[in-house]
């Protein structure tokens, strides 16, 4: 039975844990999660703002066009957290709107116990895009927090944002709105960016059981980075006020006062200081190279924004490479996305979320656009990595789905095959996938195109077909190339040595093998955890080092030929890799000839 609706209580709460200080220590910091990049539009080539990242969670990913949809006086939606979370929760109910936008994201199956599907965001039909982004609270503040903490969570305000809002302010007003009626459901603090045409905000949401909250503009100048969400200097005159480019919570210098976290006088308060804790990574210059030893290297989001502002004229290749860099995009990038908030789309249907579905550092960025109808099955939910599975049987509804290809799981492994060694094989990925990446570009401008002319002609029917047939093809060609460059990459490994065995000990008395012994990382940083860092992003350096050339389709190599030999003795995965990946051929053709009869009647 779910608890009744239940409202943020106005009271401070008091400390119940152990901590003494204000300092939090640094081994209950999480190093690293999830990041975002704003870039307003007057930083950027085209004029148009762009917003992009991933979020970080270790279960399976999928993508999905959730479809506008009405919905009956009095329903409701279920928010919060079980007792099972991490900081525990009761679940409630509150009450849905009449109708809600269609939308694009990357659904995920857990994270820190709460019920899945959930979602860090994505792009809705109103031109909002939203990613959501860790911002570790103060130790005291999880220690005030209670362990029957209602409201709705992350997520929940994730999902909320993306049905809801029709401007990036919007998001932050719908958002604040539901936090002081209902409260909020923490795991430790979190935050938001929210952008779109015009300009983009940053909404923290601190934990403590306050129903704290604040919320900074960011212009069409500006840029930021979250990792972590982050909000420095705070006019106080806006606590309660009315500012146009800060608002908050009614209690945000309250608790902070009650506390002695902060004492009242001069014009702002930083939020960062009072509620946040410290970056993981010390501040660092434009260019330098991250000491080996750092455990959390590149982690200081104020100092990767000076590397944004060193690059000149940003483009939408510029943030899928962003989003890409190997110091960061890793085995915990649950996905990649990208938005270009177009202000000259005449039909909301032609906007427009690339998607990586899953570490966009040996993945490509599938074109999804708000009218496409839907997407390749292999891009749906599969069991792979979801929790629970391991234990439980497949629903037989469920069969013909879990049968197809998985395309996080096939870029999983191609991630795996390449990052162990990263020094013979990233380059030649990373030239495959923005190569391909560079004729997507090319079609996707000439599909919005003909999309537009039918739109504006009042044949939507036939203009979703067009974006339809897009995705499908970019899909389905993306993950034929996948299972080619993973195919070759394992050929090659084996031929050089073999594949390498697990240079783990076998504890003294067991009898199982080195290969049947547990899989699970035990580590906590970046550095320790896989990945293809060559030491400052690729081989020949990061994102801004590398700016001014992407994608040469000269060098994706022929995956539409057979796979790749391999060895004698292979698994036999060539062959099914190679299958998968003329089945996808034949599929996506398929939709592009329906496509292509529809342009010549």
């Amino acid at each position: 039975m779910l608890a009744p609706s239940a409202s943020a209580s106005p009271a401070v709460p008091q400390l119940r844990g152990s901590a003494e200080t204000d300092t939090p220590s640094a081994e209950t910091r999480d190093p690293d999660k999830s990041i975002a990049f704003y870039i307003g539009k007057n930083r950027t080539a085209s004029g148009h703002t762009i917003l992009g990242g991933f979020g970080h969670e270790p279960s399976s990913h999928w993508l999905e066009v959730v479809p506008r949809q009405q919905h009956p006086a009095g329903s409701m939606i279920t928010v919060g957290a079980t007792e099972a979370a991490e900081m525990p929760g009761v679940l409630t109910e509150i009450p849905q709107v009449g109708e809600t936008a269609r939308y694009i994201t990357s659904n995920y199956s857990e994270f820190a116990g709460f019920p899945a599907p959930l979602t860090n965001g994505g792009l809705n039909e109103h031109g909002v895009a939203a990613r959501d982004v860790w911002s570790n609270s103060r130790e005291e503040l999880w220690d005030m927090t209670p362990t029957d903490q209602t409201g709705p969570s992350y997520s929940d305000l994730s999902r909320i944002a993306m049905e809801r809002a029709t401007s990036a302010r919007d998001a932050v007003d719908i958002l604040g709105e539901l936090i002081d009626e209902h409260g909020f459901t923490t795991y430790g603090g979190n935050s938001h960016l929210f952008a779109d045409e015009n300009e983009g905000w940053v909404f923290v949401e601190f934990s403590g059981g306050a129903g704290l909250w604040a919320a900074e503009r960011l212009s069409a100048d500006d840029i930021r980075v979250s990792y972590p969400g982050y909000i420095q200097d705070f006019p106080v005159d806006a606590v309660g006020g009315d500012n146009p480019d800060y608002v908050s919570s009614p209690n945000l210098l309250d608790v902070a006062t009650e506390q002695g976290w902060w004492t009242p006088g001069g014009d702002s308060i930083n939020l960062q200081e009072v509620y946040g804790q410290d970056f993981p990574t010390a501040s660092f210059d434009v260019g330098v190279t991250a000491d080996p030893t750092d455990p959390s290297p590149y982690r200081n989001p104020v100092s990767l924004e000076a590397e944004l502002e060193s690059m000149d004229a940003l483009t939408l290749q510029d943030a899928m490479r962003l989003v890409r860099d190997p110091r960061w995009s890793d085995d915990r990038s649950g996905y990649g996305q990208v938005a270009e908030l177009r202000d000259d789309i005449t039909d909301p249907a032609l906007r427009t979320l690339w998607v990586a579905p899953t570490a966009s550092v040996t993945a490509p960025y599938i074109p999804v656009m708000i009218g496409t109808d839907d997407v390749p099955v292999q891009y749906s939910q599969h069991r792979y990595l979801t929790a629970g599975a391991s234990a439980s049987y497949l629903a037989p509804e469920y069969a013909e789905q879990e049968a197809t290809e998985y395309a996080t799981q096939t870029y999983k492994r191609l991630m795996y095959a390449t990052c162990s060694r990263p020094e013979e094989y990233l380059a030649e990925v990373t030239d495959a996938f923005e190569g391909i990446e560079a004729t997507w570009l090319s079609e996707h401008d000439e599909a919005i195109a003909e999309a537009e002319k039918l739109y504006a002609d009042g044949d939507a029917e036939a203009g979703a077909r067009v974006l339809t047939a897009l995705t499908h093809e970019t899909a389905l060609d993306g993950l034929a190339l996948g299972g080619y460059l993973l195919d070759d990459i394992l050929a090659r490994s084996e031929a050089d040595g073999g594949l390498r065995a697990p240079d783990v000990e076998v504890p003294d008395g067991t009898t199982a093998s080195v290969r049947s012994l547990s899989m699970a990382f035990e580590g906590a940083t970046s550095r320790d955890r896989m990945n293809c860092d060559l030491g400052g992003g690729w081989a020949d350096g990061s994102t801004a080092e590398r700016q001014g050339t992407y994608g040469d389709p000269s060098n994706v190599p022929d995956y539409r030929a057979d796979a790749a030999g391999t060895s004698a003795d292979s698994d036999g995965s060539t062959m099914w890799i190679g299958l998968s990946g003329v089945l996808g051929l034949v599929l996506g053709a398929g939709v592009v000839w329906i496509v292509m009869a529809r342009r010549s009647a």
